[in-house]
């Protein structure tokens, strides 16, 4: 198996809240939306997708009942400290949680963190030292 992600889906409890969320606060733009799903334009990178959370429960053989930590954070990175600001307000105006204002990271970046209406995690950091970053934009 390649280190490699063909999709990211992720279960929300409303799908219209998601879509709202992430298209009229984050500016995603859907690319197919098949009422118990919907795909939003990579932009080259994998495809995101949500799908009802129970749907995809069952779809992987789990139960949908979860809460707490789930031990994972999407991570976003970005060219620069003021993209890391502008992003954590776009986030916090659409109705994020923030978990982490932005700021200095211990070890030499920068950067913040916040939750989706259904608790998924971006963390989203800059750092002037490395060169050859996964950027998303």
């Amino acid at each position: 198996m390649k280190a490699h992600v063909s999709s990211i889906l992720l279960g929300v409890r409303d799908l219209d809240r998601a879509k709202q969320f992430y298209t009229e606060g984050l500016g995603w733009k859907v690319k197919d939306d098949y009422g118990v799903s919907v795909f939003f334009e990579s932009d080259g990178g994998s495809l995101v997708g949500f799908y009802g959370r129970e749907g995809l429960a069952g779809q992987v053989g789990t139960s949908p009942e979860g809460s707490g930590f789930s031990g994972m954070a999407l991570t976003y990175v970005v060219r620069s400290e003021a993209r890391v600001d502008e992003i954590i307000a776009e986030a916090e105006k659409a109705g994020a949680t923030i978990l982490k204002p932005a700021g200095a990271l211990p070890w030499g970046g920068y950067g913040g963190s916040f939750a989706d209406p259904d608790g998924y995690i971006w963390s989203l950091g800059y750092s002037a030292q490395g060169t050859d970053q996964p950027y998303a934009e």
